[in-house]
């Protein structure tokens, strides 16, 4: 562990780690379904908005990151400093977000793993999925879970990107696809691959990984930015490959996708069909290492944040989060109330309301971002820059639109 003002030694890219973990949460199952559907239904005219859509990515976790590295405070002390209404926002927000995702991360995990292994039904598999979360992550420290977080980057990685590379792509369109357009009826698929794959409450939990690293002042600038970078475009080449998958098998053959985790098990018969049994069990494991990875990072990235806002409004300092009673009641919270919901079939009024509250988080994260990277108490090397202003700004337009959508969705 290095102190907290000492420079990184040997090579960088030996130390890179939070980043892939950061990004590899953020991208669940509906964030697949949904580049997939944009793939099907415009085939690549919207692969110039995913690529926008991990640069935004980069900057948000950018700006995490770069504010524990030089202020040394966490993004909630951050939060904090900006006035009570944070605290009380956030701690509203936490609660009920980690009640509904729960359920839903338990149970995109299960589906691919019931396709595979019928013997349990639905609830069992989430249940268990659920279970061995929580059991890992509360006898591990950090180093052990990005240990395997990036080993089930690799299995999705791997698989999706040779999906991708098996269905034979025609390079010349996916080129086209890197001029931007809006075709007809696009216009919230586009917002949707810029603001939403890979962006989730995780971003602001990639400062707490940083941490939980080892790395402290803005002597690790330069490993953050090139950790942060290196996840997203990786994130970015995943994006693309699910746009090719869609693009090549499904786009003008009229094949409709379920929504949610429910249109990748679609996809496994679609795949079965046209490629044998093998290859849809193939991309049935990197589907369950996609789920099962969001399923880690919440339970022990959004513990972390939790651990921190009980802390820090309590007015004290957590020697080890990972051990304390806030962490651990977080991590049950996420794990056991959630399974009622999985006997009741997700309620359509708790679906809205993880829509609704999913939509509010990331424009109050652009937001609070732009203020705290600006300020006059915020140390030189830690400000913003005009482009990160810009990159930042846009960010946050396009996030309180989306927020906007999901509203009208909600009460039109």
């Amino acid at each position: 562990m290095e102190t907290e003002n000492s420079a990184p030694t040997g090579s960088r890219w030996r130390l890179i780690g939070p980043g892939l973990v950061a990004a590899a949460t953020g991208v669940g199952a509906g964030d697949l379904v949904a580049t997939l559907i944009a793939g099907t239904r415009f085939g690549y005219a919207l692969l110039w908005a995913a690529i926008i859509g991990c640069i935004v990515k980069i900057a948000l976790a950018e700006g995490v990151g770069r504010y524990h590295l030089v202020s040394r405070r966490t993004i909630f002390q951050g939060w904090q400093s900006l006035g009570r209404w944070t605290a009380w926002y956030f701690g509203a927000y936490i609660i009920v977000w980690g009640f509904i995702y729960g359920a839903t991360a338990m149970s995109a995990t299960a589906l691919p793993l019931a396709a595979m292994m019928p013997f349990l039904p639905l609830w069992g598999w989430a249940i268990l999925a659920g279970l061995t979360g929580f059991v890992f992550v509360w006898f591990n420290h950090y180093p052990a879970f990005e240990a395997v977080m990036k080993l089930l980057v690799a299995v999705m990685f791997v698989v999706m990107v040779g999906l991708a590379i098996l269905v034979m792509p025609h390079l010349g369109e996916v080129a086209s696809g890197l001029a931007p357009s809006v075709p007809a009826g696009s216009l919230f698929y586009t917002l949707g691959l810029i603001g939403g794959v890979g962006g989730t409450i995780t971003i602001a939990a990639y400062g707490y990984w940083t941490h939980a690293k080892g790395w402290r002042g803005p002597a690790w600038l330069g490993v953050m930015r090139l950790d942060n970078s290196v996840a997203y475009a990786v994130t970015g080449v995943f994006v693309i490959a699910m746009l090719i998958v869609g693009a090549e098998l499904l786009y003008g053959a009229q094949v409709a996708l379920a929504s949610g985790g429910k249109g990748l098990v679609d996809l496994s018969d679609i795949l079965a069909d046209r490629f044998g049994r093998p290859i849809a069990m193939a991309f049935l494991i990197g589907f369950a290492a996609s789920a099962f990875s969001s399923l880690l990072g919440v339970w022990q990235g959004v513990s972390l944040m939790f651990a921190d806002f009980v802390a820090h409004v309590g007015g004290r300092e957590e020697p080890d989060p990972e051990r304390s009673l806030p962490y651990r009641a977080y991590l049950l919270w996420l794990t056991f109330p959630p399974m009622l919901l999985l006997f009741l079939g997700k309620p359509f009024f708790l679906v809205i309301l993880y829509g609704a509250f999913g939509a509010f988080f990331m424009p109050f994260l652009a937001v609070t971002l732009l203020l705290l990277l600006n300020r006059g108490d915020m140390p030189v090397e830690g400000r913003n820059g005009w482009l990160s202003n810009l990159v930042l700004g846009a960010a946050a337009l396009l996030f309180v639109a989306l927020c906007g959508q999901e509203l009208i969705g909600m009460f039109g």
